[in-house]
């Protein structure tokens, strides 16, 4: 793609905005995509209009500020962004198994580099962090007790403002420029003088847009597990799930603002010509990777505590057991949680920081496994003598346990900065992030998307086409990044679209093979919520308990009542569901009250967009419209702040009739 936006002249209406930065004019890869996501675009509209479910979206979804719904909603937007991010790998694992000698491929070096960042930069903070973020907004009040999160429309908020920063991402496919800079934008490639264009302009304003809503979730939940819990649910009786939540929402809130920060800096040094990441008066490039890492280390145990908190519910649960342990997991998950601010520095080793720095940084990296193989140990010990059932979510689990502990050991390989100054940069450690990422973070969600399902939606997902999608995603992840552990041993350098040794190329068409297997595993998952949804009733989940669960979210019916539970559960065991069971519960017939619930607003919605508008006009130095945005949205800030009108209740006739229709439900299951 040119660098037009660089050198074209400068207009007051428009800013830097010209014909040439529509890359599909010149581009035909850039020309099929947006032909085909105009398509599905159209298709999608139509069928909402078909079927008249524009004010449906907008007063039941939308404006929602229902924990369940916007959990729901994030899962959404993590799923359609994982299709475009698996597509840009798709294209990159294409690329390196043609790319030999001379043939150069089908993607130029500067196409090339766009798609390797837009590829880590979606995957993180748009497919990962949504569906993270998605879990813990459905789960934790679930699993507390509560009736929905400490501040609803803080909630809604966080939301839209995450899909304003997608937005942004998704518009620099077709209109200007992504980073070309690696996922980090690392100075001085993402400074003005390296890339003059829009791309670091739109990488920066997506994150730190998106970075808005993130923090503000963190803090909503943080408050929401701390002042929110049921009566009896002291900090050692929280769910193994709501211990990791905490600890995730503790490290995005003392976390995000560095990034925040390090976005802020770099930002000046390209809008207002400050030198806080050159080597010019005084600045410093090094200062940026410490801060990107600070924040960067943290990070990957925000994605993977929730999913170790999920692989302790599913473990438990589907062994038919008390979780083994269950203090030292809350102790490892804590011990994790202060570490990971202890290990940055192991990212950059070979910067010329010293060997005492290097001791420093590479023992606490090593101390950092011992309490993630403790975890490892406790579930295998919970399973032990467990009466077993070979679901779906638990093939998922045992995938995790194989896969998780093999990149674990070549993390703490890592560790060592005499073996790091040899694997650096190379592809070895691609494989190891992906190792993690993919077999930690990415089946654990998918194993708690299978689990889950059906308390959200009240039917369970079809087992069949779960298990196909679960052994694809399986082989094909080992197919996949396998030989770049060989490669990157062989001292093959990662971000690279070409290379001259031809005796390499087997090893990434193997690679793209894997790849090509995982695609299978996406696609299988999709047939898998299309079947499920066609066969729902025969999937139907009556009881609320369909896998016999042992926390409080399985107490209530499937999907839930809007106020989750018509009288606060009283918590006397951390299995609360569980031991409520064994006690005997018997559901309450009489006493309801009117339940006191938010109301839904569109001013989440209204203000993500004004931001995200700012956000775009920034990029384009539409000086005007970005004025006009920032007004607008303080304005409607300060509108929103005198709406008094935010709650409303549920009358005691209407939850009365909701419950009796409950336990006439389970009666009727019982027969």
């Amino acid at each position: 793609m040119s660098l037009s936006t660089a050198t074209a002249a400068y207009s007051p209406l428009t800013g830097r905005m010209s014909l040439a930065d529509i890359p599909m004019l010149h581009e035909p890869i850039v020309l099929a995509t947006f032909i085909g996501t105009v398509l599905v675009g159209l298709a999608v509209f139509a069928a909402i209009t078909k079927y008249r479910l524009w004010g449906t979206l907008w007063k039941d979804w939308f404006t929602s500020i229902d924990h369940k719904k916007i959990g729901i909603m994030y899962m959404v937007l993590g799923l359609v962004m994982l299709l475009r991010g698996f597509a840009d790998a798709l294209m990159m694992r294409l690329q390196q198994a043609m790319a030999f000698g001379d043939n150069l491929g089908y993607l130029p070096p500067h196409h090339y580099d766009q798609i390797f960042t837009a590829h880590g930069v979606i995957m993180i903070f748009f497919v990962a962090m949504p569906l993270v973020t998605g879990l813990m907004n459905y789960l934790v009040p679930l699993q507390i007790g509560a009736r929905d999160v400490a501040f609803p429309f803080l909630n809604n908020f966080s939301f839209w403002m995450t899909v304003g920063g997608a937005v942004l991402v998704m518009l620099s496919l077709f209109f200007g420029e992504f980073a070309t800079t690696g996922w980090l934008a690392m100075p001085p490639l993402s400074g003005i003088a390296f890339s003059p264009g829009t791309g670091v302009d739109y990488y920066l304003w997506s994150l730190q847009v998106a970075g808005v809503g993130t923090l503000l979730s963190g803090v909503n939940l943080l408050v929401t597990i701390i002042k929110m819990r049921a009566p009896g649910m002291t900090m050692m009786k929280m769910p193994v799930f709501t211990w990791t939540a905490l600890c995730t929402n503790v490290l995005i809130v003392v976390s995000f603002p560095v990034l925040t920060a390090a976005l802020a800096l770099l930002t000046l040094d390209r809008y207002a010509g400050t030198n806080f990441f050159t080597s010019d008066l005084g600045g410093n490039a090094m200062m940026y990777v410490n801060l990107i890492w600070i924040w960067g280390h943290p990070e990957v145990y925000i994605l993977i505590l929730p999913l170790f908190g999920v692989f302790s519910e599913i473990v438990s649960t589907y062994s038919g057991k008390r979780l083994f342990g269950y203090s030292s997991m809350v102790y490892a998950t804590v011990c994790i949680t202060v570490l990971s601010y202890l290990v940055w520095l192991h990212h950059f080793f070979t910067m010329g920081s010293g060997a005492s720095v290097n001791s420093f940084f590479g023992i606490t990296t090593m101390i950092i496994s011992i309490p993630t193989g403790a975890k490892i140990f406790n579930w295998l010990f919970t399973m032990y003598r467990g009466r077993i059932r070979f679901e779906v979510p638990m093939l998922w689990t045992m995938g995790f346990m194989v896969t998780f502990v093999v990149g674990g050991m070549t993390g703490v390989l890592l560790a060592v900065p005499s073996a790091d100054f040899v694997l650096h940069n190379s592809l070895f450690l691609v494989a190891h992030f992906h190792n993690v990422i993919i077999g930690g973070v990415v089946f654990g969600l998918f194993a708690a998307m299978t689990h889950w399902f059906p308390k959200a939606f009240g039917y369970r997902l079809d087992a069949f086409w779960g298990k196909v999608s679960f052994w694809f995603w399986l082989a094909g992840y080992w197919f996949a990044f396998t030989p770049l552990y060989v490669l990157g041993l062989m001292g093959v350098t990662r971000r690279m679209s070409h290379f001259d040794d031809p005796s390499l190329q087997v090893w990434f068409v193997v690679a793209a093979f894997g790849a090509v297997l995982i695609a299978i595993g996406i696609a299988a998952f999709l047939v898998c919520l299309y079947v499920s949804y066609r066969r729902r009733e025969q999937l139907r989940d009556l009881t609320g308990d369909p896998w016999d669960g042992r926390t409080l979210e399985w107490s209530t019916s499937s999907p839930p009542p809007d106020y989750n539970f018509a009288f606060t559960p009283v918590v006397h065991d951390t299995d609360a569901w569980w031991d409520m069971k064994r006690r005997g519960f018997v559901r309450p017939t009489s006493g309801f009250l009117p339940v006191h619930m938010p109301r839904n607003t569109s001013a989440g919605v209204i203000l993500a967009a004004t931001s995200t508008l700012v956000g775009f006009a920034m990029i384009w130095h539409v000086w005007w419209l970005a004025i006009a945005g920032l007004v607008a949205t303080v304005a409607w800030a300060i509108r929103n702040s005198f709406d008094l009108d935010r709650d409303y209740h549920i009358p005691a006739e209407v939850v009365e009739a909701t419950e009796r229709a409950r336990t006439a439900q389970l009666e009727a299951v019982r027969v």
